[in-house]
């Protein structure tokens, strides 16, 4: 539990679940969870590093077992939501971005008997995970009943619609309005040749269209990454490999995640960095490790004089997102950070009087069960900001 960024009762509904009592579990699970079928599925698991079983032989498996409370439960604790009771005193929300976040937020607003409205810009909700992560970790199925756990609380969708600006869904009287947007914006790699942005790349990978591959080359170490990589391989790549900077030992990506990106057959390659692409060729220059930057990771240092060169039709990328600033509607007043994020504090108060924000609006990219969790934080923030003007 200490382990989880949301606190979720862990051993309570382990013990559920171990007695059979699916839908129990699965409401106790919902208490700070509304997304259980994705994090069940692509969550970072950061519980399980804090589970007492390491000290023995492995933990327990969390994640699987949250899912398996999701799936055997889930028909039984739909038939018996109700409709929460509505607030009737003029308070209403605008939740904009329909990701982790935006989904994560609405449901407790929603839960709360508070009107809400979620804009969404796409045809279906889901944000990210929906339209980039590959089918192969997460199915559209899955998400779907996420999404119906949501609208069970009472909230009203939008697709395919901009959201209106900060004025004008004031001037319909939203209350609050709280930016839920993700980080769509690829990172940049200052390099000379053809280089494709990740997010881009497996959003029309996923879409069906068509995309670059015979040897690819993915460069970057995070979660992200290893997805490219190994989308490519499934979709017929030649080959791909994993271009990373530093070392393993330094990687952002989850340990399970480039286990699984080596056993599919992808291949990775440590202390290299690419300097340009052309004609079918990447190349880079051969790094060391030097001294520990503000991260505490040790900084890559190129080795004078080294090259290395590969072959690379495509080259994708994966260096990290943030959110466009563009998503905020030019809000006067608002406060951004150098990583064009809206700057806010842990509760998510911006500095515009009634806007919120959280997730990777106000972070930058991180994970999901981290975006879910500013979406439940925020919640409660806006219940107190909403109170106080009664």
């Amino acid at each position: 539990k200490g382990g989880c960024p949301i606190h979720q009762d862990i051993p309570e509904y382990i013990e559920l679940c171990r007695k059979g009592a699916y839908a129990s579990a699965l409401r106790l699970i919902t208490e700070k969870n509304p997304l259980p079928f994705i994090t069940g599925t692509i969550c970072a698991h950061n519980c399980m590093t804090k589970c007492m079983r390491n000290y023995y032989d492995e933990p327990v498996n969390i994640r699987a077992t949250k899912l398996v409370a999701a799936e055997k439960g889930y028909d039984a604790y739909m038939s018996k939501i109700t409709p929460p009771a509505p607030v009737t005193d003029g308070r209403k929300v605008a939740v904009i971005g329909g990701g982790p976040t935006g989904m994560s937020a609405a449901y407790f607003v929603g839960r709360a008997g508070i009107p809400v409205t979620l804009f969404e810009k796409a045809d279906r909700l889901g944000g990210i995970v929906r339209q980039v992560i590959p089918a192969f970790r997460i199915s559209d199925e899955a998400i779907d009943k996420d999404v119906a756990l949501m609208e069970k609380m009472g909230v009203e969708v939008k697709l395919n619609t901009e959201a209106p600006s900060v004025a004008e869904l004031k001037a319909q009287g939203y209350t609050h309005i709280f930016f839920a947007v993700g980080a769509w914006k690829a990172g940049r790699l200052d390099i000379p040749g053809n280089v494709v942005p990740v997010i881009g790349w497996l959003r029309d990978m996923k879409a069906g269209k068509d995309v670059s591959l015979g040897h690819v080359a993915v460069v970057g170490g995070g979660n992200t990454a290893m997805d490219a990589a190994r989308a490519a391989l499934r979709a017929g790549a030649k080959s791909s490999t994993l271009v990373y900077r530093r070392t393993k030992k330094y990687m952002p990506a989850d340990a399970e995640e480039l286990e699984m990106a080596i056993a599919d057959g992808v291949e990775f390659l440590e202390l290299l960095a690419p300097v340009g692409v052309k004609d079918g060729v990447l190349t880079c220059s051969v790094m060391e490790l030097g001294d520990r930057d503000a991260s505490g990771r040790r900084s890559p240092v190129p080795i004078q004089g080294s090259e290395f060169t590969m072959e690379a039709d495509a080259v994708i990328m994966a260096l990290g997102t943030s959110p466009n600033p563009m998503s905020y509607g030019g809000t006067p007043g608002l406060e951004r950070t150098r990583k064009g994020c809206v700057a806010a504090d842990e509760a998510g108060h911006t500095s515009v009087e009634g806007v919120f924000a959280g997730g990777d609006a106000a972070t930058g990219a991180a994970t999901v069960i981290l975006a879910m969790g500013a979406g439940k934080h925020a919640t409660k923030a806006i219940d107190e900001y909403l109170k106080s003007k009664k």
